[in-house]
């Protein structure tokens, strides 16, 4: 066991990155938990590189200790992926923030593994240029990359394994690989960026990431439109996506979540299912979409559309549906809050989604219910006390059964982490023994994220 040599390992880590290491209570403990639960398994030790060079000493020390590393963006994820149930070392890479280039031309762009989605797109506001996989939270590339996120754009700009064209990758035995390359297609060799895009550090550690861009649309405009049933929201959708409308977002709020966002903040929507919409493209195009929709809507019982094409409107609208998460924790102050998600294909969404809407209100939970259900993704967040947790916990295994059994996944977006690892056998089944046989190739003495994704290890 690498404990006793924890005094010799800080040693050499201070070698490297001077008093860019520490082992204070506070930032262990910052570093051991997520925003979706509340205990904290914190490392022995936190790291904070700021080149891959570094980050490639750092990780041949740990291998020669066989000390576990743990990846670490700014947090964001869900499903417990930064805790250290072995200890181990924190190798934060939210200093490694510059954007080392970005090809206008090529609409391509090449990051260190700390740049967020909010500084890129400042970055680039000039080029006429955007990153569109938005999750919400202002996460880095790098864990987005490792989580394979998507989020609210999804449905038009794919999620982040459709942007992300190649990776600067150090390897558990601290070598560093490239991977992908600047041109729009190739077939030479295995798709390594496949492989780790989504593999959630346990294959390695992502430094560089470099991401396809898109063009600013020549017209943006934003709509709100509520509907008395939930099956009328979700039918208009799946309409919409019938009629090959090329939406660019649209995300389900449940008359639960309504309700919590009028008491906390300034929109003034009814406390009934809601879809909250946005249009790119030209004046002409977006006008043609939005006709269809608004014809859809109102077949469905729809509200007349409230729009929102200031940028400012927009930016207002769209934040309240950012700020849920934040909103939801604070309707139970003290208590917790489980944030699970699932994916269906679109022809089960409205049986899957009115079967735990149904679920949610028999158990007497408080339960948001938010979805980026142009892609079959919706999230519940499940408030309890510690009383209910078993009922919480149940809750979750009848939604996560209830998708599978319609052919989707038990997580669209969040990942695995430790939260969802016995969902993935479920999911999955014997493929998971192939899974693990990759993870044993690329990290044969397991220091990579040890404890995420596979229940056994």
């Amino acid at each position: 066991m690498y404990s006793n040599s924890l005094d010799s390992i800080l040693a050499k880590l201070i070698s490297i990155v001077a008093d860019r290491v520490t082992t204070s209570i506070s930032d262990r403990e910052h570093h051991g938990r997520d925003p979706g639960h509340d205990i904290s398994i914190p490392p022995d030790i936190v790291i904070y590189p700021i080149s891959t060079e570094e980050v490639c000493q750092i990780v041949k020390i740990c291998a020669e200790y066989k000390v576990p590393i743990i990846p670490y963006g700014v947090g964001s994820s869900l499903e417990q992926h930064v805790v250290a149930p072995n200890g181990g070392v924190c190798v934060d890479l939210s200093r490694m923030d510059n954007i080392l280039i970005v090809n206008s031309e090529d609409m391509d762009a090449r990051v260190q593994a700390g740049v967020t989605r909010e500084s890129l797109n400042s970055y680039i506001r000039d080029t006429g240029l955007f990153f569109p996989i938005d999750p919400g939270a202002n996460a880095t590339l790098g864990g987005m990359a490792s989580t394979r996120a998507s989020g609210t754009n999804a449905v038009r700009y794919g999620t982040m394994r459709a942007n992300t064209i190649g990776l600067t990758v150090v390897t558990p035995q601290g070598e560093i690989i490239k991977t992908g390359g600047r041109a729009r297609k190739s077939s030479a060799g295995y798709d390594l960026t496949a492989a780790y895009v989504g593999s959630e550090g346990t294959l390695g550690i992502i430094t560089e990431v470099s991401v396809r861009l898109h063009p600013v649309p020549e017209k943006i405009a934003a709509a709100v439109v509520s509907f008395n049933h939930l099956k009328d929201a979700i039918v208009t959708v799946i309409e919409m996506l019938q009629c090959a409308v090329p939406i660019a977002r649209v995300e389900l709020l449940d008359q639960v979540q309504m309700k919590a966002i009028r008491q906390h903040s300034k929109l003034d929507y009814p406390e009934l299912p809601t879809l909250f919409l946005e249009f790119h493209g030209g004046d002409s195009a977006v006008q043609e979409q939005i006709e269809i929709v608004e014809i859809l809507a109102k077949n469905n019982g729809g509200s007349d559309f409230s729009w929102a094409e200031e940028t400012e409107d927009r930016t207002r609208l769209w934040a309240a549906r950012h700020e849920a998460y934040f909103i939801n924790r604070s309707l139970q102050p003290g208590g917790n809050m489980m944030t699970t998600d699932v994916c269906v294909p679109i022809s089960r969404l409205p049986e899957c989604l009115l079967e735990t809407r149904a679920d949610l209100d028999e158990i007497g939970l408080t339960s948001p219910i938010i979805g980026h259900v142009g892609d079959g993704n919706f999230h519940v967040m499940l408030l309890y006390t510690d009383e209910q947790a078993e009922i919480a916990n149940a809750a979750n295994q009848r939604l996560i059964d209830r998708a599978l059994s319609m052919g989707g996944t038990c997580t669209g977006e969040h990942g695995i982490g430790m939260g969802k690892r016995e969902f993935l056998i479920a999911e999955h089944g014997d493929a998971v023994n192939q899974m693990k046989k990759i993870k044993q190739a690329f990290d044969p003495d397991n220091i990579m994220n040890p404890g995420k994704v596979f229940l056994d290890e």
